[in-house]
């Protein structure tokens, strides 16, 4: 048996030193080799003392994995919107028929919210259901207005944004109203509702979650 003082050594060192020592002490042997090549910085006292002590710890690193930050894709803003024309209602599509079936599917809408409109409805539950209802695709007149041109103004509620109701006439006209100083009725099943325009100038996304008052006021 050769007697060799031995490192941490790879297999093909350990067949080049032809180590043939009993299991127990060849493993025993590794141990201390592997100790004394891990820990050379230490003389061997402070070494047998560090393992009577404690636990040595040997190097080991974790890698931590590195999270990919997913980027968020940006929609378009309401300026670059605008610039695109994606909102824009073109004149061959400027139609009053085109536009009837989605009365009819608000109608059916409104219905459903209101959980049936009976004779016996009460008028102000109506009022507080619109109010808070998405009206694009409803029937909508100008009552009153501080502009004389506004007022008689009638037909199918095609856009709404916060300031401006965009409505489609019999005529196949497209009126621009602004909500300011201007009163509308909304009419579903022989039942008229009256909304104040300065008092709603509200995004859609907006309207669910507004209080309204239960009589309003405008300044005509």
């Amino acid at each position: 048996m050769k007697s060799v003082i031995y490192h941490a050594f790879s297999q093909k060192e350990a067949k080049e030193l032809d180590i043939q020592l009993p299991g127990a002490q060849q493993a025993e042997a590794f141990v201390r080799a592997f100790l004394k090549h891990s820990t050379s910085h230490m003389s061997q006292q402070a070494r047998e003392d560090q393992l009577q002590r404690k636990a040595v710890v040997l190097e080991y690193v974790t890698r931590r994995k590195h999270k990919e930050k997913r980027k968020k894709s940006k929609g378009l803003s309401a300026r670059q919107r605008r610039k695109l024309h994606l909102f824009d209602i073109k004149p061959e599509q400027q139609r009053y028929s085109l536009f009837l079936p989605l009365h009819e599917l608000w109608k059916q809408y409104i219905r459903d919210l209101c959980g049936g409109l009976k004779p016996d409805t009460q008028p102000h539950m109506i009022q507080t259901k619109l109010l808070k209802a998405d009206l694009q695709g409803a029937l909508v007149s100008v009552t009153k207005s501080k502009c004389p041109s506004y007022v008689g103004v009638t037909g199918i509620l095609l856009q709404e944004t916060k300031h401006v109701l965009k409505i489609l006439t019999k005529e196949d006209h497209l009126k621009v109203i602004l909500k300011l100083n201007c009163v509308f009725a909304v009419e579903i099943d022989g039942f008229i509702s009256y909304i104040y325009g300065s008092k709603f100038q509200l995004r859609s996304s907006e309207q669910s979650a507004k209080k309204f008052k239960a009589k309003g006021t405008a300044d005509l």
